[in-house]
């Protein structure tokens, strides 16, 4: 198999990647066939799998503009993926040219291509690390100079804690990021969930791990707004990825009641 230009060397081909399976999901270019192939096979169990990536792309365009309008001008978006339309720091910078951008990802195709999109953007950049290993992504990003935790930050984890097992401490994870930004921060949430679906969530849960040796956890609602320890909930809470405050119709990609996440924000004060 040729490797395409923007892939790094030393990534294995033959392994999906939750990013680039996102990123094939979303119609996006920078996916390997076995990529594709993981996200069809999802496809095939739960058809309508592409209107929940497009839900959750709404909900963090909804989510980064609610942050702008609170007074945010410094984003820190772990689990980015790989960038396509709509990108945070293409929202964020419609505002305001002089705010900052982070992206973080494990996946070194999608820090590659971030790097590749923001060249030149000296308000915007992208590293590599693990969300797991909460001390060390916290040393990066303060190496980068783009983020000043002593001022309030938006955080996003986007689609990325559904990745994180129960014995790796995701509510670990979220409080040590919160222990680290400023009072006035925020933060946005988005997760799998088994709650309204509970027999399409086994489906994929267990396709995910036994075909694409991932590990993707659905979640209950009661499990992810654990997640939100310590935050000041905004309302409406934790609900369906279509229901959090929707601008328009064209937000409404899942039908009420069907939806496979939910999200929400919340505020450290």
């Amino acid at each position: 198999m040729d490797r395409p230009t923007w892939a790094p060397e030393g990534v294995d081909m033959q392994k999906p990647s939750p990013a680039r399976m996102y990123d094939a999901l979303l119609g996006g270019s920078h996916n390997f066939a076995v990529d594709r192939m993981a996200a069809e096979m999802g496809i095939k169990l739960v058809p309508d799998l592409p209107r929940l990536a497009l839900s959750n792309r709404a909900f963090l365009r909804r989510a980064v503009r609610f942050m702008l309008d609170a007074g945010i001008r410094q984003f820190l978006d772990i689990g980015s993926g790989i960038p396509t339309a709509g990108n945070v720091h293409e929202i964020v910078h419609e505002l305001d040219p002089e705010a900052r951008v982070l992206y973080v990802d494990i996946d070194p195709v999608a820090v590659v291509h971030s790097r590749t999109i923001l060249a030149g953007n000296d308000r915007a950049g992208a590293i590599e690390a693990d969300l797991r290993k909460s001390d060390d992504l916290l040393a990066a990003v303060r190496e980068t100079g783009l983020i000043d935790f002593d001022e309030p930050v938006g955080l996003l984890l986007i689609a990325v804690l559904h990745l994180v097992a129960d014995d790796e401490d995701p509510v670990g994870k979220v409080a040590a990021l919160r222990e680290a930004v400023a009072p006035g921060s925020f933060i946005a949430i988005s997760h799998l969930t088994s709650e309204l679906r509970p027999e399409d969530a086994g489906k994929l849960g267990e396709q995910s791990a036994t075909v694409n040796k991932i590990g993707i956890i659905f979640r209950s609602k009661d499990q992810i707004v654990e997640l939100f320890q310590g935050w000041d909930s905004v309302e409406p809470g934790v609900v369906e990825l279509p229901l959090w405050r929707p601008e328009s119709q064209r937000d409404q990609h899942e039908q009420p009641g069907r939806s496979l996440g939910l999200g929400g924000v919340a505020r450290k004060v």
